[in-house]
């Protein structure tokens, strides 16, 4: 029986996608709920699974765009029955080729094996393959599979050609469907918003004194890593609820105001940016805050996102630094109206109470759309912010303990 496996509904907006690349070769034996390849929509980038289990025949190539309901490819499930009756009933088989030679069904078998793993990577070489785009012609591994060290040697050959000298070589790259969404949402961002950027800067110190005297005990009862980002979120949402205009939407002549923290992060991966959200953040704790960041940025590195993870936010925290970059003037996440850029840590003097001193500083970039925010309230959220990552004592309950005891 030949199976039609199709593409799926991935959104309400998105009536196209591009197939990126085949995970199994044509004439494969797959398994059912198998990933046989990777669709890209304007959004995101999914996988494709097998229906049932069958050998694999290939319908659409590699980079051709696709409708919601067009035929990707086709899996005979008749296949995997008659390897099943076959096993089950070897002697059958056996009575009904009765003049093969001896030694015949061993070599069939050895072969079988070799054609299904024969150049298929293995799912840790897969991945260094996706990441780094890089191709790999011939597997040396058992039976023909291509392993970690193919990928790794195929690396080493890539750099050492691109060392040529003089080389004047060019290539033209088509790009993808999810690059080409990056470019139009960030150009309507500079072209439908009046973007303004402020900056200022953060003393470190307190929030890396806390981190170096908890980190352990933290990760041993959250069994997560204490970072920076959750410092900062938290200081987003105390911040936001402030200074409500920060984290509003303009739409038409009406803004909406939210009185929830959906925050956007910034996630790289080998394709493209991508802004998974954490929903309801003010609510949430330090440890629920990192648990939150570290699944969602490793499955974005892995194309695992959904569509719903990346959507919705109202505000977006993006940080440069782990690239090292000092200072920069991040572009809206539209609809929303602003976002937080991280930089770089990085020692320098400064003058605390008339003396000079040296300690981690941080500059931050506050980017925001003056339709709806005016100067007073960027410059006010974003010492806010300064304020509370400064004194994380005031984290706790977004003011000063002897202030709220006093109901000052």
């Amino acid at each position: 029986m030949l199976l039609e496996i199709k593409v799926p509904p991935v959104g309400e907006s998105i009536n196209e996608v591009t197939l990126a690349k085949w995970l199994k070769t044509d004439g494969a034996v797959v398994q059912q709920d198998e990933l046989i390849c990777e669709l890209e929509s304007e959004k995101a980038t999914f996988e494709l699974a097998a229906e049932k289990s069958g050998q694999l025949r290939i319908v659409a190539a590699e980079g051709s765009k696709l409708s919601i309901g067009d035929k990707v490819c086709m899996i005979d499930t008749g296949v995997v029955a008659e390897e099943k009756a076959a096993a089950e009933n070897p002697a059958a088989k056996k009575a009904d080729l009765p003049h093969e030679p001896a030694g015949k069904d061993v070599l069939q078998e050895v072969t079988e094996k070799e054609s299904y793993a024969k150049n298929v990577p293995s799912p840790a070489a897969d991945k260094m393959m996706r990441e780094t785009a890089v191709d790999v012609e011939r597997g040396t591994g058992k039976n023909g599979r291509i392993t970690k060290t193919d990928v790794l040697s195929a690396i080493s050959n890539s750099q050492a050609s691109q060392k040529k000298l003089f080389s004047r070589e060019e290539r033209r790259v088509t790009l993808s469907t999810l690059r080409k969404t990056i470019s139009k949402h960030l150009v309507a961002a500079k072209n439908t918003t009046a973007m303004l950027t402020t900056f200022n800067e953060i003393d470190m110190k307190p929030i890396m004194d806390i981190r170096a005297r908890y980190k352990d005990d933290f990760k041993q009862k959250h069994g997560v890593g204490l970072g920076f980002m959750s410092f900062f979120a938290k200081a987003t949402c105390y911040a936001l609820q402030e200074w409500p205009s920060v984290n509003a939407f303009l739409d038409g002549e009406e803004i909406i105001y939210h009185d929830f923290c959906d925050i956007s992060i910034a996630v790289s991966t080998p394709k493209g940016l991508v802004v998974p959200v954490i929903r309801n953040a003010e609510s949430l704790s330090f440890a629920e805050i990192e648990a939150r960041v570290a699944d969602l940025a490793g499955r974005g590195r892995e194309n695992k996102l959904s569509l719903e993870e990346m959507s919705g936010g109202t505000f977006t925290i993006t940080n440069g630094g782990v690239f090292g970059s000092l200072m920069s003037t991040p572009i809206i996440n539209i609809p929303q109206s602003a976002i937080l850029g991280m930089h770089k840590i990085q020692e320098r003097p400064v003058v605390i109470d008339g003396q000079i001193v040296v300690r981690p500083m941080m500059y931050l970039a506050l980017s925001y759309d003056h339709r709806i925010i005016d100067g007073r309230e960027s410059v006010s959220f974003l010492v806010r912010v300064k304020t509370l990552l400064e004194n994380p004592e005031l984290l706790l309950m977004g003011n000063d303990p002897v202030k709220a005891m006093l109901q000052l």
